[in-house]
């Protein structure tokens, strides 16, 4: 039953309410006991013998003293300045000695047999003390129950105690619904049901809420890469598999009976199987980078003589297809650390991609400077651009944007799009950034950001 969180809090806030009116409860208990309503009446009605004995200007009638005294019950007492006693209305009584100014609410002194007495002290103005007393009386402790000030105690007590314990039964809940509708949706996770849940409750209870929330959503989005993952997987392997399938039938029922038909499927099988191939390591590539135990072997690299390689193998490749190669590199080039061939692979990959979909004519330029602390590599071409909104999904796995990046041979195969993706590991695990800036018609340029000292250690080899 008190398992819950709820009924726990409640319970803690109960307990804290019912220990806090207990010391309270025995405080006033305390008081009523050591001031009961019998002791205040007897104090009050010294005072009031007080305040009949003197006169306006502050004399004492003296010779209503006796009659004073005998009205109020009370004994009369006037001291001499240094204490000596003058006069007793209680003559042959216990001798009362001058007592001190009170500092208590309820001032007592006792006579010469220990009898206590409650009292009243003033100074006269001639010098000397009138001191009106009465003997304490003697106060059951049940008597508190009868003391005007019980019971209103009592029941201001148990008003505030029951709401108390609605507020603190309020506060539990507070706390402890957030948690259970938290509690509820991850017992959802990761179906398609699992809903985001609303932040309520205290602030550490919405950050917690919060950070749900981003948790369902990365997982959403972790199953949904999944999910084409697969997709796109299924979707590349389905063509060069259709392919092998149907050429090695050829083979198998004498189909291709010719020299030149067994040649053709062999060259399918092999060119496809060979795809295929490709896609697998670039997927274990990718795989690797994303996860960051890719083997980078970090060193001081010639960003000079890496570019100019990497457009030295694209010239002949240039000269074919008609398209104009531009280098243009900064004389202060720095040298930075890095993975010298998987930054060749970067902007191989990328300088490839400008030479596929640029025009006869055009022109695909790799610049390189020095940038705040980094450098700076672009690849642009006078190729037909990239739509806006394929822009965002530019280096998704497996995305082709066709549409918008149709290279200048219709027929031309394509990879699986993998290519792109693994740039963006590669430079993210050279502590750099990638991004694309495009428009339909004007061309398409990449530009990469590499500093010149690795940010991520734990990329490191």
């Amino acid at each position: 039953m008190f398992s819950s969180l709820r009924a726990r809090l409640w319970l803690s806030y109960a307990f804290l309410i019912v220990t806090a009116l207990a010391v309270v409860a025995f405080v006033l208990i305390l008081f009523l006991l050591r001031n009961p309503l019998l002791y205040r009446q007897t104090l009050d009605r010294v005072k009031a013998a007080e305040s009949v004995i003197v006169t306006p200007n502050g004399q004492t009638a003296t010779s209503r003293l006796v009659a004073v005294a005998q009205a109020f019950n009370v004994r009369v007492l006037t001291f001499t300045e240094n204490g000596s006693l003058l006069e007793d209305t209680a003559s042959g009584s216990p001798v009362i000695s001058l007592p001190a100014r009170p500092l208590r609410a309820l001032p007592t002194v006792r006579d010469a047999t220990g009898k206590v007495w409650l009292y009243s002290i003033r100074s006269m103005p001639d010098g000397t003390w009138m001191v009106v007393a009465a003997p304490r009386p003697k106060v059951a402790t049940l008597s508190i129950l009868t003391d005007q000030l019980f019971m209103p105690l009592v029941e201001g007590g148990s008003i505030a105690l029951l709401l108390s314990l609605v507020l603190a039964f309020v506060l539990a809940r507070w706390v402890a619904d957030p948690l259970q509708n938290v509690v509820a949706a991850a017992r959802t996770v990761p179906t398609d049901a699992t809903q985001l849940v609303e932040p309520s409750g205290p602030q550490e209870v919405q950050e917690l809420t919060r950070a749900f929330n981003a948790m369902v959503g990365r997982v959403q989005s972790s199953q949904k890469s999944q999910r084409d993952f697969v997709a796109n997987v299924s979707h590349e392997l389905k063509t060069p598999l259709t392919s092998i399938q149907g050429f090695s039938q050829a083979i198998l029922d004498g189909t291709a009976d010719t020299p030149e038909a067994l040649h053709q499927a062999a060259e399918v099988i092999y060119n496809e199987a060979g795809q295929m191939h490709r896609m697998a390591l670039d997927l274990l590539d990718l795989a690797r980078l994303e996860a960051g135990t890719a083997d980078l072997k970090m060193s001081p690299v010639d960003m000079k003589a890496l570019l100019n390689g990497v457009m030295e193998k694209f010239t002949p490749m240039a000269s074919r297809s008609a398209v104009n190669l531009k280098l243009d590199l900064a004389s202060d080039l720095p040298i930075i650390m890095g993975d010298g061939d998987r930054l060749a692979q970067v902007f191989t990959n990328l300088v490839d991609n400008a030479l596929k979909f640029t025009p006869r004519n055009g022109t695909v330029a790799l610049r390189a400077m020095p940038d705040k602390g980094e450098v700076q590599v672009s690849v642009s071409d006078t190729g037909k651009g990239i739509s806006a909104g394929t822009i965002p999904h530019i280096f998704d796995r497996f995305y082709q944007a066709d549409s918008s990046r149709a290279s200048r041979a219709g027929g031309e195969k394509h990879g699986a799009g993998l290519g792109l993706a693994i740039v963006q590991e590669i430079v993210a695990a050279h502590g750099g950034r990638i991004n694309v800036r495009s428009a339909e018609g004007r061309g398409t340029a990449f530009i990469v950001h590499l500093p010149l000292t690795v940010i991520p250690p734990s990329r490191q080899k």
